[in-house]
């Protein structure tokens, strides 16, 4: 018994780089920068940039020595190396913390605005006593 011919359409084969996007799109990138940082790369670049003042006080504030401030990050041991990544972290969250703080609302401008609009309204009497507490506050 002979099998009955089977029609088959050709799939048209398509090259998935030029149809379809990369479902990784990123991944090399991503990969390069996590064995950057396995290697300590980032920390060696951000280390070189700083002014030695600015390296004591990492270096002070990771619990090093201030001579560490003078060695390059290959020239420290690992602990040392976490030790200051630690200590940025610390000073940055800190330093985001205070720009937050500096960008909230205080009392002082809302005491200004009363003062302004005392003073469109002509009532210098009210506006000096607005003045007075911005005053007594940054005392």
């Amino acid at each position: 018994m002979a099998a009955a011919p089977q029609s088959t359409t050709p799939t048209p084969r398509r090259h998935l780089a030029l149809v379809e996007p990369d479902a990784r799109a990123g991944w090399g990138a991503l990969r390069a920068e996590l064995h950057a940082r396995c290697a300590d790369e980032d920390l060696a670049e951000l280390w070189a940039g700083l002014k030695l003042a600015e390296r004591k006080a990492l270096a002070a504030s990771a619990g090093l020595e201030a001579r560490d401030a003078l060695r390059g990050i290959a020239d420290m041991p690992p602990a040392g190396r976490e030790a200051i990544r630690a200590a940025i972290g610390r000073m940055s969250r800190y330093a985001q913390r205070l720009g937050q703080r500096l960008q909230g609302e205080s009392p002082s401008r809302a005491l200004a605005a009363n003062a302004r609009r005392a003073l469109a309204e002509g009532d210098t009497a009210s506006a000096l006593h607005w003045l007075s507490l911005i005053e007594a506050g940054a005392q």
